[in-house]
């Protein structure tokens, strides 16, 4: 054991946990109209506390235990003082430090999820959702990616801190189950102000300052590998800001706030498949093309795709972790560079981990084009996957609960569902006049969706 390492990592795993538990509370409670502040902020709070429970109960050990198939390990309690104090199965850390590690992951996993549902989805659906898509979704892509067993780990599939297994994943199950569950009220897709811009920026604020140790707790020890996935990060994340930034003053006219904090996000989620194992100009270019490529999806495809149109993703998650997540991974694939990698996964040779930039430069082609195979074959596993999963949770809930809450209370909200209320002030946003209404900008959503009923697709 090491004490320096194991310090940083419990530090590095509050640091995620801030990101949750205040961070997304905060932003999901105020980017949203005031009348869904408290339901959004405790779909958040409630889905770290359930899966903390499941994570130490089966979760834990189904992601990183002890093979049961290629693709999932073998359920089991992770309580039990022996197990929590013995070394865990990377770094000099004891096991109670891991499990603790990598909870704050699988937790603001689905608090991501939760973001495509805010301001319709029946809490008590959330409630069996949450359990559910942890044990049947999260652990399968966390054993496959991320447990040294898993079979996209030994074909040697790069995802330093969780570009596939938290940000493409939670994309996809986000943009899934709202397909199930269905749209907001008209009014509320068409006008869904937030209730408190500067909270709004306190909660992102966390949520940036927490990728330190998002990113720089994957190495599992202190080391110069830790530091540049950290500087990375921020340079990556800057960088993305100030892209969509330009893109929103140059099309739109206006400084957006909360499209610079879509960039923000944009940035942070595509530099984590590669954070450690790129170099810092790498890190730049990644940030201009995840300030551009997903703001050109979602300000832009967003509103000629019919798929997107139909589906009600009230953050726009899919374009912030879907297809930042995959552009990452893909990116990650071509600018990996070989002495990093080695540096990252303790690999004694060149064999494995090559970008295929560097695989060209060095003349090892096929090796670099390996790698992006391998790259877009975990995407492939990690959309297929979360599609089937997430709609048969989905088609299982509504037997038992009403995945979509009722007319009254979508037209009530917070007071309907809780009988609790944010704020104790007048008005709903009503009169709150802005060009960006929600995080898509000027929406042009069909009326032609049932009010209470499913969103069909073709």
């Amino acid at each position: 054991m090491n004490k320096g390492d194991n310090a940083w990592q419990l530090t590095a795993a509050t640091l995620v946990g801030l990101q949750s538990v205040p961070g997304l509370v905060i932003l999901y409670g105020s980017i949203v109209k005031k009348k869904w502040a408290v339901n959004s902020a405790f779909m958040a709070l409630y889905a770290f506390a359930s899966v903390l429970v499941c994570w130490v109960g089966w979760g834990y050990q189904m992601s990183f235990g002890d093979k049961m198939i290629p693709f999932l390990g073998r359920p089991d309690v992770s309580l039990d003082q022996k197990f929590l104090l013995h070394q865990a199965f990377l770094g000099y850390l004891p096991n109670a430090t891991m499990v603790y590690f990598q909870f704050v992951f699988a937790a603001i996993t689905l608090i991501l999820v939760a973001g495509a549902l805010l301001g319709r989805m029946n809490f008590h659906a959330w409630m069996l959702f949450v359990p559910l898509w942890l044990t049947f979704s999260y652990t399968i892509t966390a054993y496959s990616i991320w447990c040294p067993e898993g079979w996209l780990a030994k074909r040697g599939i790069i995802d330093y801190s969780g570009g596939y297994v938290i940000h493409l994943s939670s994309g996809v199950a986000g943009f899934t189950a709202a397909y199930w569950v269905g749209p907001r009220t008209n009014k509320d897709r068409e006008r869904f102000p937030p209730n408190n811009i500067i909270l709004m920026l306190a909660g992102a604020g966390l949520l940036w300052m927490g990728w330190s140790g998002f990113n720089g707790g994957d190495p599992y020890t202190v080391s110069t590998d830790a530091s540049l996935a950290v500087l990375n990060t921020h340079v990556c994340t800057a960088t993305s800001l100030l892209t969509w930034l330009l893109l929103d003053i140059l099309f739109f006219g206006k400084p957006s706030v909360i499209g610079a904090t879509q960039g923000m996000i944009t940035g942070l989620v595509c530099i984590t498949p590669a954070a450690g194992v790129v170099q810092g100009w790498a890190a730049i270019l990644m940030g201009i093309m995840s300030g551009s490529i997903p703001w050109y999806t979602m300000m832009v495809l967003h509103k000629k795709l019919w798929l997107l149109k139909q589906v009600d993703d009230t953050m726009a998650v899919f374009h912030t972790h879907a297809v930042a997540g995959s552009l990452g991974g893909i990116l990650t694939g071509f600018f990996a560079h070989p002495k990093l990698n080695r540096i990252f996964y303790l690999v004694p040779d060149w064999q494995h981990y090559i970008g295929l930039a560097y695989g060209l430069q060095m003349g090892r082609a096929s090796a670099g084009f390996k790698q992006m195979g391998i790259q877009l074959l975990g995407i492939l596993f990690v959309v297929s996957l979360n599609v089937f999963v997430t709609s048969i949770i989905c088609l299982l809930i509504r037997i038992v609960v009403p995945l979509r809450l009722s007319d009254e209370e979508l037209q009530t909200g917070d007071d309907a569902i809780h009988g609790e209320e944010a704020y104790a002030l007048w008005g709903d946003g009503e009169k709150y006049e802005s060009r960006h209404n929600s995080v898509y900008g000027v929406e042009e959503f069909p009326q032609d969706v049932p009010k209470g009923g499913q969103v069909e697709m073709a």
